[in-house]
């Protein structure tokens, strides 16, 4: 690899261009331009930081929410927002673990959202069945 090959590579990788873009646009291997990049410190994130938005904000506080390069976007700034979003908006969660049971110590019918495993319709039940007692 020649030096001018080299600071054209500096050049790409600046701009954001990926080892793949810069590998068909010099005609070399893509190999080679990781291995000259990650010794040189020109590896890393450096192609991803052109394309991530940074003006994403929260849907539920509206803060700006970081987003980390190359991986899913994310909408929320913490769990705390996600979850008091998810609570507020509980009519475009597709839940799809609906359950229906019937307990065998009362003998009552019961529904239960994401445990297909449950037996009992309370822990009151569960109890007496388990270890007896008088209703």
């Amino acid at each position: 690899m020649t030096d001018k090959q080299k600071n054209q590579i500096a050049v790409y990788r600046e701009q954001g261009k990926s080892y793949t873009d810069i590998s068909k646009l010099m005609d070399l291997s893509i190999n080679s331009i990781k291995t000259y990049c990650k010794r040189h410190g020109l590896g890393g994130k450096l192609a991803y930081e052109a394309e991530v938005e940074s003006d994403t904000s929260c849907e539920y506080c509206g803060k700006p929410v970081a987003q980390n390069p190359g991986r899913k976007k994310k909408r929320f700034c913490s769990n705390k927002c996600r979850n008091a979003w998810w609570n507020e908006h509980q009519d475009q969660v597709n839940k799809k673990a609906h359950y229906e049971f019937v307990c065998p110590h009362c003998q009552k019918p019961f529904s239960v959202y994401g445990n297909k495993n449950r037996k009992f319709c309370s822990h009151f039940c569960y109890v007496e069945d388990r270890f007896g007692g008088d209703r």
